[in-house]
């Protein structure tokens, strides 16, 4: 499937003909550096560049994949120095891919400019070329951000003079939607995301928060949610070898500071990166991810810089550490596999920590000039060293069993076509199939009471379980987990409605929480007082129902309601979850 789309983009791409112009013929200076580290490009001025570069060297390719809100696909620059036609996304090119994501937030534009330089870079040979890493990088995600263009929605950040606006071309936060995929943008990434099957993830960011002296964050995936040998590797590996290589290019690094409105020293926990977001997206498939922060306050130069050293680190690391990172993905592939059951909510585990040696302001509240009352404010003339508790470490607060397959419906079928974005294998059955399956009743749920990007989407799912004999008609979908190893998390993290990102918890299926049929009280009255006779333990049920509860005692329509939910009158499709499980 990989190679189909491939020969399906090179015809689209932006450089697919024989390079014709030489480097010296191009200046490849960027805005950034012609500004002095104040300026960056315009959508088409970085498209321009890319297009320039493929033109000049061989190792560059762009591509054109997908399309986005705005109405314009997506750019993936590809550095690949053994290029060929075959070899470009093939599955047995044994190299370890890093795919970048730049402007999912285009004000935050540190990374657009960083990548430009590295790709730059990288093609000309002032970087070391590595030997067995390959690298790609989306120019500009959010395409209509970029091009909404302004100097003052950034209230936060030191420069640059002018960006894009956080919001895309239908303004969502392209950053809650990779589950959800409300956005072409969105689905336009899984398509790159599946070509390219990524080893090591990054996407740049500028965060918000307090103010301390580090130019660079780091936000690494969440190590235990991303589990195993491979969770401790990226913490206890990977990401220490990051810092250090920082640290002896006299670049400064800590995790990203997970704080609002307080000071960091009273110490801050990693931030719980859901599905949702990029990182959590990319770790359903045993990716190591890298959202880079880089702090606001500081100047657009060293920000750009810092981005850019950050980038070369983890090239230089994968490069380094590439077989032991294939081997660790593959182990993590087959140890889900062969799991029973699988983690679906964390918490923070407390009784763990560790302590960060922390470069950050003195901070105190005071009393505002504007308010009144108090606000926070940091004092940059009072630098300190302090030790920091850092809350890293997770633990599973529910699980649930992983199943043989998931039956789905053929109603469902904007289910099915979603798992097919994400290169998961299905069938549809030829016949009315029945057998014994494990179905779910959803037991309870909120709901957000203030829309969240595009939902009120619920949160604190729980599911009632039973075994029932059902029949899933003729052209329903069967999802086998053994087939489908590679996107095992996905479709867990997404089918299981008490996962955090389900399908579920993003609206999917309000269709089942709301009754289609009900009955006019007079009318049941009579049958009500019938179905009582004839069934003397409900009977005895609804009267102890009436004794412990002496609201439902006062509440005639609920205890009308309550017998007819226990009668055969009642509905089966309401809060019956549609897709059904096959156990092992």
């Amino acid at each position: 499937m990989k190679n189909i789309l491939y020969i399906a983009i090179c015809i689209l791409a932006l450089g697919c003909n024989q390079n014709s112009t030489a480097p010296s013929d191009i200046d490849f200076t960027t805005t950034f550096e012609k500004s002095e580290g104040t300026k960056t490009p315009t959508y088409d001025e970085v498209i321009s560049f890319y297009k320039d570069l493929d033109n000049a060297y061989p190792s560059i390719k762009t591509y054109e994949v997908g399309t986005t809100d705005i109405g314009q696909p997506l750019t993936l620059v590809t550095f690949n120095p053994n290029r060929s036609f075959d070899s470009e996304f093939a599955e047995d090119m044994d190299v370890r891919r890093i795919l970048i994501n730049n402007g999912i937030h285009p004000g935050e534009s540190d990374g657009i400019d960083a990548t430009m330089m590295l790709m730059r870079d990288l093609a000309n040979g002032t970087i070391a070329t590595p030997e067995n890493t390959w690298i790609g990088a989306i120019a500009v995600y959010n395409i209509g951000g970029a091009l909404n263009r302004n100097s003052t929605t950034r209230t936060n950040q030191n420069g640059p003079e002018e960006y894009g606006f956080r919001g895309n071309a239908r303004n969502y936060d392209l950053n809650r939607d990779f589950i959800k995929r409300d956005t072409k943008n969105a689905q336009a990434f899984a398509e790159v995301f599946h070509l390219v099957t990524p080893d090591v993830f990054i996407d740049n960011h500028v965060s918000n928060g307090a103010d301390y002296q580090y130019v660079l964050t780091h936000l690494f995936t969440q190590h235990n949610k991303l589990g195993g040998a491979l969770g401790e590797y990226l913490n206890q590996d990977f990401r220490p070898q990051v810092e250090a290589s920082l640290k002896a290019k006299d670049w400064e690094i800590t995790p990203y500071v997970n704080v609002f409105n307080s000071t960091p020293e009273q110490g801050f926990s990693q931030f719980m990166d859901s599905p949702r977001y990029s990182t959590g997206y990319t770790s359903l498939w045993n990716t190591l991810g890298l959202m880079v922060e880089t702090h606001m306050l500081k100047p657009y130069k060293p920000r750009v810089e810092g981005t850019y050293e950050l980038m070369k680190s983890v090239i230089e690391i994968t490069e380094k550490e590439g077989s032991r990172i294939k081997n660790l993905r593959e182990d993590a592939f087959n140890a889900f596999a062969k799991a029973e059951t699988y983690p679906i909510q964390y918490a923070i585990d407390s009784t763990r920590i560790s302590t960060l040696e922390f470069l950050g302001y003195e901070g105190a509240m005071q009393l505002s000039e504007v308010t009144g009352m108090q606000r926070l404010k940091y004092d940059t003339d009072k630098p300190f060293t302090k030790n920091v508790t850092y809350y890293d470490y997770f633990k599973p607060t529910k699980e649930v069993t992983i199943p043989k397959a998931y039956f789905i419906p053929r109603g469902y079928r904007d289910i099915a076509l979603i798992l097919k974005e994400n290169d998961i294998r299905f069938d549809q059955l030829k016949q009315d199939t029945t057998f014994t399956a494990e179905v779910y009743h959803i037991a309870s749920y909120d709901t957000r009471r203030s829309p969240y990007e595009g939902h009120y989407a619920h949160y604190n799912t729980e599911v009632r379980k039973s075994n029932e004999e059902v029949t899933i008609k003729k052209g329903g979908y069967v999802v086998s987990l053994e087939d489908n190893k590679q996107g095992l998390r996905y479709l867990l993290e997404t089918l299981e409605p008490e996962a955090v990102d389900s399908f579920f918890n993003w609206n999917y299926f309000d269709t089942i929480l709301q009754q289609k049929e009900g009955f006019s009280p007079y009318v049941w009255e009579n049958k009500a007082l019938e179905f009582l006779n004839n069934n003397p333990e409900i009977k005895a049920e609804f009267e102890a129902k009436k004794e412990e509860d002496s609201q439902f005692a006062q509440n005639w329509y609920a205890q009308l309601d309550w017998i007819h939910k226990q009668s055969p009158y009642y509905e089966k499709a309401h809060l019956r979850y549609p897709i059904v499980r096959m156990l092992r």
